[in-house]
């Protein structure tokens, strides 16, 4: 059998070389890129026999690659995908299970149960008959596709505030416009802090260490009063045995003596301590106004978020073993926290309850 005759692309212009360039620098799909690789060093001389050895395809391949080009142009860069067999479900079949998927088992008479799972539902689409025979794995691509999964019902509590609306008002106008004669915080309470194993979710392919099951809680608990200064994101904070009206009126003494000759509005929800005589009294005769937030409203409370982080981060996956070995894994998180901390500025400005004038009887 004699050697093959070398193939060579037809003769490429300046501008065809400069975009086949362009392609070979550029192109994402690695088929395209692998053409034009061809194509390119084709127009420069080298034969079949070297660019199969240089890109490790085979020479079939290249003669291919070289021969479209020749035919079609850069059309011949693009890879024709054949998009397997003809689907054998039909889009239109496709959105009727999707429909089926959204309504409930008890919508078609069906007893026993009251949810869905993959295999319910297709033997339903095979006795409907929707469709003859349907495997869960196809099933479930075209629920994915549709856009189409099973979620845990959520629940909506109704304050009883019938001021909800004004105090959330004050509430985001002190977040918005921080008052120009005094300091804004956010103060709340953490705990009660356990010495018991704490569960942790990790990335999926590592293997969560083991936590003891059995244990026991002679360290008592304690608590972590503390706030968020807005006007600079710092966390200041405090942690008791007891978190009644006489530890935080501590914790407003502390703020109260930081900030001297400056007016300090609180942030805090309607826990009973904060609302104690004794705490209102002292409050009034030291400038510091209490801003209570409504009813069932504490997440507009700035620092429930950093004290969500704080949980996550600092006490999720340990095992402290004293009450001294957590106060210091938290007092090692403030201390980093507050060395990168920023002001805190635009409180849920997309948020629906910038419309709010009065407050919604149920959930959006």
């Amino acid at each position: 059998m004699g050697r093959r005759p070398s193939v060579f692309v037809r003769p490429v212009s300046r501008e065809e070389g400069r975009r086949l360039q362009r392609i070979s620098r550029t192109a994402k799909d690695p088929v395209r890129l692998r053409r034009a690789i061809v194509v390119l060093m084709s127009a420069q001389g080298q034969t079949v026999k070297d660019i199969t050895s240089l890109m490790q395809v085979g020479e079939d391949d290249v003669r291919d690659v070289i021969h479209a080009f020749n035919e079609r142009g850069f059309d011949a860069l693009d890879p024709k995908w054949s998009g397997g067999r003809p689907r054998a479900i039909s889009e239109r079949v496709r959105e009727h299970i999707c429909l089926i998927a959204r309504t409930s088992p008890a919508d078609w008479g069906l007893t026993g149960f009251t949810t869905w799972s993959l295999s319910k539902l297709a033997d339903h689409l095979v006795q409907r008959p929707v469709v003859p025979r349907i495997s869960r794995e196809t099933l479930r691509r075209i629920l994915r596709s549709g856009k189409v999964s099973w979620q845990a019902t959520t629940t909506w509590k109704v304050s009883t505030d019938p001021d909800f609306v004004a105090k959330m008002h004050r509430i985001l106008a002190l977040y918005d416009t921080p008052p120009t004669d005094g300091r804004v915080t956010c103060v709340d309470e953490i705990g009660p802090l356990n010495l018991q194993p704490q569960g942790q979710v990790l990335a999926s392919g590592r293997q969560a260490r083991r936590l003891r099951a059995t244990y026991h809680r002679y360290g008592e608990v304690m608590h972590m009063l503390a706030a968020l200064d807005l006007a600079t994101g710092t966390i200041y904070y405090r942690i008791r045995k007891r978190k009644r009206w006489r530890e935080f009126l501590g914790l407003l003494k502390a703020l109260r003596s930081r900030w001297p000759g400056e007016k300090l509005y609180v942030v805090l929800d309607d826990f009973s301590p904060h609302k104690h005589a004794e705490v209102r009294s002292r409050a009034a005769d030291n400038d510091v106004e209490l801003a209570f937030l409504p009813t069932y409203g504490s997440w507009l409370n700035w620092a429930e978020s950093e004290f969500a982080a704080l949980r996550y981060f600092v006490l999720n996956g340990t095992d402290h073993r004293t009450h001294e070995e957590q106060n210091a894994a938290i007092a090692a998180y403030v201390r980093r926290r507050n060395a990168r901390a920023e002001p805190k500025t635009n409180f849920a400005l997309d948020s629906p309850i910038r419309q709010w004038t009065q407050y919604p009887a149920q959930a959006a």
